[in-house]
């Protein structure tokens, strides 16, 4: 069950895959894969250069920092790894699974003594695609492919890659690789469908538990995510306080209020009421729950964003018309189409838009799942509500950040978290970022936020190390 992460051994194979047999050597293709080659070395010899540049006997020579800016130049190179796991693992529904896979990919050199892992949690749409870019066949680097993290994660950004081993994780019953509805199940030999078992938050951290112990890592340096990551990220603190240095909660909670669990439920119905469900058994049917998944799209995107980045990017704006043109010159313009079917306003084309794309490459029972862990998660629960006392026995040292226009979690919310840590005396430190975003701020470019990031990472995490 482990896996060898030598950089050295990882950088053969792919100097195989590149000049191996099949392989493109002449002209353009051969220039691409020159590139991509160089770009590997450069992603695979990265990190322990500059470990060496700084800390070891290359640290007063002048000619490292000079490479450096050549190494720095050069994409992150991103690889799938999948482990599969032969140890049952218990979930909190009373369901087992027997065995199980876990697609996940890393950055960076693990150091001798294994002290500067970082883990990445997803939230509900995202996956183990952390930071980098991934390089097509023909040794081209794939469009649009960068990781969904890659402002924050890489070499040189607030989780510098440089001087962490960062692990991005698929989360189990997701659809980008891990065991989940869209992959087989081992008794029957039929993918599993809506007969894939509920999971949790919980059951998610006991598999990312699994995964570290596989890569031989006792402890994280920290444990990181937004949102729905976010919930894991405290989650991990909670399950294994021995096992975690620091949590960074960005953009979550503790648990959903009523409102996020309607909205949750309002996107649900929205799929299992499309006629191509059929229970969950639609690949069975040779379709897909588009129109259920358009619709649940809509309604978490709009919940994403602020009343103000809405009116700002559009507005009551109407769509432009393709005949408009024609319109003008035949007669005066028609504000209005007068229908009830017709995209008339900008939002609503966006909306659309946004929807098709995603029920193009989301998996419906996923969808269902994700948004149900989200539905569960509440640590207080057992602890007669109090926040407080879940969270009694945790070690690791906090950094919270929530987002002024983010109403779906609230800045209240990260201060009741905050509250709690306080009153079990541990190490918080809370910024909260006047940003016009609203949930999305959490993916987005913003100077202060990522500056808290880096700050935390430069004066906390690597300062225990």
């Amino acid at each position: 069950m482990r896996q060898n992460h030598d950089w050295r051994a990882g950088l053969v194979r792919r100097l195989r895959r590149s000049f191996g047999p099949g392989a493109k050597r002449a002209g353009r293709a051969g220039a691409r894969h020159c590139y991509t080659v160089i770009a590997l070395i450069c992603s695979g010899l990265r990190a322990p250069f500059i470990n060496s540049a700084k800390n070891g006997p290359l640290r007063h020579h002048p000619a490292p920092f000079l490479v450096h800016r050549v190494f720095c130049a050069m994409p992150l190179i991103a690889e799938t790894k999948t482990l599969r796991i032969s140890e049952p693992l218990a979930l909190q529904s009373g369901a087992v699974l027997p065995s199980y896979e876990i697609a996940y990919e890393t950055y960076g050199e693990l150091c001798a003594d294994k002290s500067n892992a970082v883990l990445i949690c997803h939230a509900l749409n995202a996956s183990h695609h952390v930071a980098g870019v991934y390089v097509e066949e023909d040794g081209t680097v794939r469009a649009k492919s960068e990781g969904w993290w890659d402002n924050m994660v890489g070499p040189g950004k607030p989780v510098d890659t440089d001087r962490f081993f960062v692990i991005g994780v698929n989360n189990i019953g997701s659809c980008f690789g891990s065991s989940g509805p869209t992959t087989l199940n081992p008794e029957t030999g039929r993918m599993w469908g809506a007969d894939f078992p509920v999971v949790t938050v919980e059951d998610w951290v006991n598999a990312q538990a699994a995964l570290l112990d596989a890569l031989g890592i006792a402890q994280l340096a920290a444990v990181m995510g937004g949102s729905l990551g976010g919930m894991q990220a405290t989650s991990w603190a909670m399950q294994y306080p021995d096992r975690v240095r620091h949590a960074v909660v960005v953009a979550s909670a503790a648990n959903l209020t009523a409102e996020n669990i309607a909205f949750n439920e309002v996107a649900r119905r929205a799929i299992v009421t499309d006629p191509d469900f059929h229970e969950g058994h639609y690949h069975a049917h040779d379709t897909l729950p588009r129109r259920g998944l358009r619709i649940a799209r809509m309604i978490g995107h709009i919940t994403y964003l602020s009343d103000d980045v809405m009116n700002e990017k559009f507005g009551r704006r109407l769509r432009q018309l393709a005949n408009d043109v024609t319109q003008a010159a035949t007669g005066p313009e028609r504000d209005f189409q007068f229908s009830t079917q017709a995209v008339e306003f900008e939002i609503e084309s966006y909306l659309r838009y946004q929807g098709d794309k995603f029920a193009e490459y989301f998996d419906a029972n996923t969808y269902l799942l994700i948004t149900r862990a989200l539905d569960y998660f509440d640590p207080a629960k057992s602890y007669g509500g109090s926040l407080t006392a879940a969270l009694g026995q945790v070690k690791a040292s906090f950094l919270v950040v929530s987002f002024t226009t983010d109403w779906r979690f609230a800045p209240s919310r990260s201060r009741e978290l905050v509250r709690a840590l306080l009153h079990n005396q541990r190490r918080v430190s809370y910024a909260e970022i006047d940003a016009p975003h609203g949930h999305d701020a959490f993916l987005l470019d913003d100077g202060r936020y990522h500056s808290a990031v880096r700050a935390y990472f430069d004066k906390e995490v690597s300062h225990e190390r």
